[in-house]
C-alpha cells in the first residue's frame, strides 16, 4: 500500500511538473501586463487626469480590479475548471492592451483607467497560478512548485519595463500608446501557453464538499497566513506604485524610473528560485519574518536619500522582502484547507490581500501629492510590526498546542 501511495504521489509530481512549466511561462508573460501599467500608469495618469493629486488612479484601479476579480476567478475555476479560468483572463488581458492604447490615443483618463481596471482583473487570473501549481502536488513538493511558478516573474521584471523602454516612442507624440498595443499581443501568447494546462475540470462532488468557507477562515493558522499576506504585498504595492511619480518629482528620467521597476520586479520574482527550498527547510513562518524585515529595511533606505540609486536600491530590497514574505504566506495559505476548499479559500486569501491593496492605493496618489515621498516609506512600519507580532503569536500557539497534545498522549487520564 505505501508501495502504491508513493508511486501516485510520484506520477502526480511529474504531472504538477509539466504544469508548472506552463504556468512559469505563463507568469512571464502576464508579468509584462502589470510591468507596463505599473511603469507607465502613474505617468499617464499624471497626464491625462484633471489634478496631479489623481495620477495614481489609474493603477489604483489596476489594484481594485486585482480585488474584483478574485471571487469570479474562483467561482469560474470552482465550476468550469482552472484552465478555462486561465483562458479568460488572458482575452481579458488582450482587452486591458487595446483599451489602454486607445485611451492615450483620444487622451481619455476615464477610459485609461478602464483599461487599467481590466489589467486588474487579468491580474487577478494570474494571481491563482501560483496556487494551481500545487494542485495535487504532494506535501513536500507544494511550496517548491508555487516558489518556481512565481519565477516566471523574474523575465516579467526583464520583458515588460523593456517593452515600455523599446515601444514608448513609437507612436509620437502619444507616450506609451504602442507599448500598449504590445501587451496586447504578449496576452494573446499566454492565452496559447495556458490552454494546454492539464487540470481538468472539478469533479461534482468537489462542487458542494468541504467545510463551510466561515469555518475554514476563523482557524489562526488562516488568520495569520491571511494577515501576512495583506501586509507584505499592501505595503509593497504602496511603495511601488509611488515611486515613478516620485522619481519624475525629483527630477529623475523616465528611463531611471523603467530601471528602478525593471530590478525592483526582478527582484520581486528572482528569489523564487530558491524560496521555497528554504521555506521546506526553515519553516513558512520564519521565511515570512525575514521578509517583512527586509520590507521595512527598503523603506528605511528610501528615507535616506532621493538619488537614483536610493530609488533603485529601496525598490530592489522592497521586493525580495515582497517575496519571501507573500511566498511564506501563501505557503501558509496551503496548510489551512483540504483539496475540495481550495478554490473558495485560496480567491477569498486573495480577495483579502487585494482588497487592502486597493484601498492604500487609492489614498497614495493623495498621500504623495499631500506630504511627500518620505511620508509613503514612514506608514510601511506600523503594518510591519503588527505582521511580526502576530507570527509570534501563531508560533507560541502552535507550540503550545504540540505541547498539549504531547502531554495528553502521554497522560491519557488528564484529558
Amino acid at each position: 500500500m505505501l508501495d502504491v501511495t508513493a508511486a501516485d504521489e510520484i506520477a502526480a509530481d511529474a504531472r504538477v511538473r509539466a504544469n508548472v512549466v506552463r504556468l512559469a511561462a505563463a507568469q512571464a508573460l502576464t508579468g509584462a501586463n502589470s510591468a507596463v501599467i505599473f511603469a507607465t500608469g502613474s505617468i499617464v495618469g499624471a497626464t491625462l487626469a484633471p489634478d496631479v493629486s489623481f495620477a495614481t488612479v489609474p493603477i489604483s484601479m489596476y489594484v481594485l480590479g486585482l480585488a474584483a476579480g478574485t471571487l469570479p476567478t474562483g467561482a469560474i475555476s470552482r465550476r468550469f475548471g482552472r484552465r478555462v479560468a486561465f483562458v479568460v483572463g488572458t482575452g481579458v488581458g488582450a482587452l486591458t492592451g487595446l483599451l489602454g492604447c486607445f485611451a492615450i490615443l483620444h487622451a481619455s483618463f476615464p477610459f485609461f483607467c478602464l483599461a487599467t481596471f481590466l489589467g486588474g482583473l487579468y491580474g487577478a487570473v494570474a494571481q491563482s497560478y501560483r496556487f494551481a501549481a500545487a494542485d495535487g502536488a504532494s506535501a513536500a513538493y507544494r511550496p517548491k512548485a508555487v516558489s518556481w511558478v512565481m519565477a516566471g516573474g523574474v523575465f516579467a521584471g526583464v520583458l515588460g519595463p523593456q517593452l515600455v523602454q523599446w515601444t514608448m516612442d513609437v507612436w509620437q507624440p502619444y507616450l506609451f500608446a504602442f507599448s500598449f498595443l504590445v501587451q496586447a499581443a504578449v496576452a494573446l501568447v499566454a492565452m496559447g501557453i495556458v490552454a494546454g494546462v492539464d487540470m481538468p475540470r472539478p469533479a461534482p462532488a468537489d462542487l458542494h464538499g468541504g467545510r463551510p468557507l466561515l469555518e475554514i477562515v476563523t482557524q489562526p493558522r488562516f488568520i495569520a497566513a491571511a494577515l501576512c499576506g495583506v501586509i507584505s504585498y499592501p505595503i509593497m504595492n504602496l511603495v511601488m506604485t509611488s515611486a515613478p511619480l516620485a522619481m519624475k518629482l525629483c527630477g529623475l528620467s523616465v528611463s531611471d524610473s523603467n530601471f528602478g521597476i525593471q530590478w525592483h520586479i526582478v527582484a520581486m520574482y528572482g528569489p523564487s528560485f530558491f524560496t521555497g527550498a528554504l521555506i521546506a527547510r526553515f519553516g513558512a513562518r520564519r521565511i515570512v519574518a525575514v521578509g517583512l524585515l527586509l520590507e521595512a529595511g527598503g523603506v528605511g533606505i528610501g528615507l535616506s536619500g532621493i538619488t537614483a540609486v536610493h530609488f533603485w536600491a529601496t525598490l530592489i530590497v522592497l521586493g525580495i522582502g515582497w517575496n519571501f514574505s507573500f511566498i511564506g504566506a501563501s505557503a501558509l495559505v496551503l496548510e489551512t484547507h483540504r483539496p475540495q476548499e481550495r478554490n473558495k479559500v485560496q480567491a477569498f486569501n486573495d480577495f483579502l490581500v487585494f482588497g487592502m491593496m486597493a484601498i492604500g492605493s487609492f489614498s497614495s496618489g493623495q498621500l504623495l501629492a499631500s506630504y511627500g515621498w518620505s511620508a509613503v516609506n514612514m506608514v510601511v512600519f506600523p503594518p510591519v510590526v503588527l505582521g511580526l507580532a502576530v507570527l509570534s503569536l501563531a508560533s507560541w500557539a502552535r507550540r503550545r498546542k504540540a505541547r498539549l497534545d504531547e502531554a495528553m498522549g502521554e497522560f491519557p487520564d488528564a484529558i
